[in-house]
Parts: C-alpha cells; structure tokens; sequence
C-alpha cells in the first residue's frame, strides 16, 4: 500500500474540500468533496466547520489516546508493559523522525480552523453574536492545538539557543507554503493573542450547557493553562478568577470515580465528546489502560504509593486489579472506565482551575495565606490529608494525585525544570532522563522535513 505522507503543505490542501455542513456531516473530509469557495454561506456552515475542528481532536492520535498517554509514560506515573507491544518506544522516551501522527493531527484542525477565522463575517447569513461566537471558538482552538504541538515538540527545555518553536499557521491556503519554525516566545505571544480574541467574541450567555465545546470560561481556562505553563502568573490569576466567577464546582469526594462516567458533569469546563457509535474504539484510551487485548499502561507502584490513605483517588474502583487480567495489580480502573468506549474525555477541569489559582497566588507571594487555602480544597473532597504549606512539591504532589492518568504529569516535571524522576528500575525503561536531555521534546517529523525546506529538526535528532 502506497505510504502517505502528511506535511503542513499537504494537511491545508486536505482541508481546502469540505463536506457539507450539516449536522449529518461535521467534519471535513476528501471523501464527500465540496470547494471552500461559495459553499460557506450560512451560520449553520460555520457551526458545521467548527465540529469538523472537534471532530480532529478526538482521534487516537490526538486526545482520543496518544496525546494523554505520552503525559503519563514520559513520566513517573505508569509505564507500558509490552502487553500488545503498544507505547513501548514511548516509554523509553526514543523516537525516530519517522514519529508524527499527532503533528499532523493537529496541523490539520489548524487548517480547518483558519478557514472560520478567514471568513468575512458579512458575507455570512445568521446571527451575528452566534457566528462571532463560532469564531471566537476556532481562535480557542487554534491556540490549543498550537499549545499542544509546542509543548512536545518546542525546545523549550534542552538549553537550545535558537529557542525553537514550531511554524504558527494563522492562514488558510497561505502563500507561504515552506512555513518555518517561530521561536517558542513567538509562539507564546500569538497562542495568547488567540486565546484573547476568542475571549472577545465569545458571549457567556452563549456558552453550551454540553461543555462540549470552548466557551468564554473555557478559554479563560486554557489560558490559565498556558499562563501557568510558561510561569506568567499574573495572567494565571486573573483567568482563573473569570473562571471561578462562572458555575462550576469541584466534584465532592463521594462522586469522584462516578464523574467520570457522567458526561458534564459540574467539574467540566471542557471535554470532547464520545459516544458507543462515534469513538476511537479499540484503538481509544479504555483499552489501553485495561483488558486483555491490550491494556499496555500500567501505572507504577510509586504512583500508587503517593496518596494518602483514604483518599478516593486511590480507592479500589479508582485503582485497582484489572478484573480481566488479575495479576495486573496496578490498573487504571476508573477514568475514562466504559468498555463501549463512551466515556468523553476531559480537557479542562474545574479542579485544575483552582490548583492553578494556588500555585499562581504563591508563585506571586509565598506568604499569601490564600494560596494554601486554595490549594487544600481539591484534597479536602477528596479524604486525602490537608497541606500544613505551599510548595513547589506540595503543589506538584496535588496535581500528580488529582490528575493521574489525564496526561499532565509529564508537562508539570517539564515546566518546573525537573528531571523525570527514576523510581522503578524494573519497569521504567527512560532511565529517568536529567532536565535539558533533547528527549524531553519530540523530532520533527520526517515528511516534514522532506517536504519543508525551511524546517529544522530538534536537536539530538537525525
């Protein structure tokens, strides 16, 4: 079979037929062709346009599997087991450039996003809050998916001088057609300028009930993550505030392993949607993390061992014997738990909104009793032991505890400039690779580089 390589060249040419948008046929796709120019008519157009950018992120490749699973073996959280030979050069953190299905993934929501962000709105029939609306969705997810691509492949962490980020694609069809890399403070800047224009055109009272979709709290979230990523704390604090002035809760500890089952439930600020008829299926993260078949993560003892007793994080539906491979000691039993894979998956949680806003208070002022205060919320639903003091540790504690198994852990040790800490010589297979190793950030894929001139690969990389 003929091998197809996807560059940011050919994913924009991909995006350039469409499908029609209606509700039957969200997402974009060669198969059901239709010219870009003339076919973008109504609102109802761009609400079908904006679920086709959705529609991407849910494959395997992207938080429908990859994207979280990476988080969690390039850490100290879990490791692959072999089990069906999946993730296993993951797990060692070694990768060669012929690596890159999540690039293109993501390069290609940012193809469909920027044909919304391109339109002229009055050429657009419908209302016009709701369309403005839309648009500020794309530029949310826009900066989200260039967020995601900075964080794996940037090199942001190795100490490199040139300070490489990745190409930031704002046009659709561009001229420009050997984009090259931007430095990762450029990437930075223009991740926050789109996330500003979407907070902008998006109307609260506009938000969906679903959670399913960006809203104006949403993106005061992604900024949040972003902001605390990158150590502007401020920014961090401000966002996080518009947040919490919105209605969400953190979930109480007695329905914690059952939040996961319910779709939106009071916790989410935005989640992706699966169902039992529109899922990654086989290939999604319930079998990974359980059964037979596959069920390659495990999660390592030293994961298991941080909580504190009593704490439902921990408990056996949370953690636990895989009833299908008992001797799987350690399993991930409780999120993303429906084996006809209908479980939505999380992106934003409230709680990560607050941990956020405690770390930021204490990044700004150790001495902001607040911060403390703001940092035992999460733990006290959670029958886990309340901090006596913030610090760096104590909040990257928390956070490992409340987000295990999301994909995070990875990104917090990167961030905080912490070597991936070594805890199981038997089952990590990275070694435990020192802060500043050229591992920490992904290759460029190799289509890429055959394809883009201008391209340049990540260091420690052929």
């Amino acid at each position: 079979m003929k091998k197809i390589t996807y560059t940011l060249l050919s994913i924009a040419l991909l995006a350039g037929v469409l499908a029609s948008c209606s509700k039957e046929a969200l997402d974009p796709t060669l198969a059901q062709a239709k010219a870009v120019e003339g076919s973008i008519n109504t609102v109802e157009d761009i609400k079908g346009l904006v679920y086709g950018v959705y529609n991407r992120l849910t494959a395997s490749s992207y938080y429908g599997r990859d994207f979280i699973i990476w988080g969690e073996v390039r850490s100290d959280n879990c490791f692959s087991n072999g089990n069906s030979g999946r993730f296993v050069g993951d797990a060692r953190m070694d990768y060669t450039s012929s690596f890159g299905g999540h690039w293109a993934q993501a390069y290609s929501a940012i193809a469909v996003a920027n044909i919304i962000i391109g339109i002229n709105p009055d050429d657009i029939e419908g209302d016009r809050d709701q369309l403005d609306h839309y648009i500020g969705e794309a530029y949310a997810l826009r900066a989200l998916c260039h967020y995601d691509l900075l964080i794996y492949y940037g090199q942001m962490h190795n100490g490199d001088a040139a300070g490489l980020g990745i190409p930031y694609i704002k046009v659709y069809k561009s001229e420009d057609l050997y984009p090259p890399r931007d430095t990762w403070q450029n990437n930075v800047t223009d991740i926050y300028a789109d996330i500003d224009m979407a907070i902008s055109l998006m109307d609260p009272a506009l938000a969906d009930d679903s959670k399913q979709f960006f809203t104006y709290y949403g993106a005061h979230a992604l900024k949040a993550r972003v902001a605390t990523y990158f150590g502007d704390w401020s920014d961090v604090v401000s966002s996080c505030q518009a947040v919490m002035a919105g209605d969400y809760e953190i979930v109480a500890g007695a329905n914690f392993a059952n939040s996961f089952l319910i779709d939106s439930d009071v916790n989410s600020v935005f989640e992706l949607a699966f169902s039992g008829v529109d899922n990654a299926n086989i290939n999604g993260l319930q079998y990974i993390y359980r059964g037979k078949s596959y069920g390659d993560i495990s999660p390592l003892e030293d994961l298991v061992l941080c909580f504190d007793p009593g704490d439902v994080r921990a408990a056996p539906d949370m953690i636990g014997p895989d009833p299908d491979v008992p001797t799987r000691i350690y399993t991930n039993l409780g999120k993303y738990p429906s084996y006809d894979y209908s479980d939505n998956v999380p992106v934003l949680r409230y709680e990560e909104v607050i941990l956020n806003y405690a770390e930021a208070l204490w990044r700004i002022n150790p001495a902001d009793a607040n911060a403390l205060t703001q940092l035992n919320l999460v733990p006290a639903q959670r029958g886990a032991l309340a901090y006596t003091e913030v610090t760096e540790d104590n909040i990257l504690l928390e956070r490992r505890r409340e987000f295990c198994f999301e994909g995070l852990r990875f990104h917090d040790l990167a961030r905080t400039g912490r070597d991936i800490p070594y805890v199981d010589t038997f089952n990590q297979t990275h070694l435990g690779p020192a802060y500043g190793s050229y591992n920490y950030a992904f290759p460029i894929p190799l289509g890429e580089l055959d394809a883009n001139p201008n391209m340049v690969q990540n260091r420690g990389y052929l």
